[in-house]
């Protein structure tokens, strides 16, 4: 059966770009966004690994604040190359989700 778990792997880059895109954000918020718009399987211990590589890819780029509750906190935003990805990701998504949807009708 579906494992819930695999299916997000291929989307949660999209998904953190897209949440990203929308205002300059750091990490635990990034996970509790995630956790409001439904995505409570998703670990927060994956997030911060997947930041890595969206940084490492220069998708998005990070820069040190200071917090006002305690240590710095490296917030988030997109780069041209991560506004691009982003673009493409929902412009396939829909193309897939349109695909899917006409499995389901029939």
């Amino acid at each position: 059966m579906a494992n819930t778990t695999q299916l997000l792997k291929g989307i949660m880059e999209g998904v953190i770009l897209k949440v990203i895109a929308k205002e300059e954000t750091y990490g635990y918020e990034i996970y509790k966004k995630l956790q409001t718009y439904g995505f409570e399987e998703f670990a927060e211990g994956s997030l911060y690994p997947l930041l890595l590589r969206l940084e490492k890819n220069k998708l998005i780029k990070s820069e040190k604040k200071q917090s006002p509750l305690g240590p710095d906190r490296k917030y988030y935003s997109l780069t041209e190359d991560g506004e691009r990805e982003m673009k493409e990701f929902i412009g396939a998504w829909d193309i897939i989700n349109v695909k899917i949807q006409k499995v389901w009708e029939k």
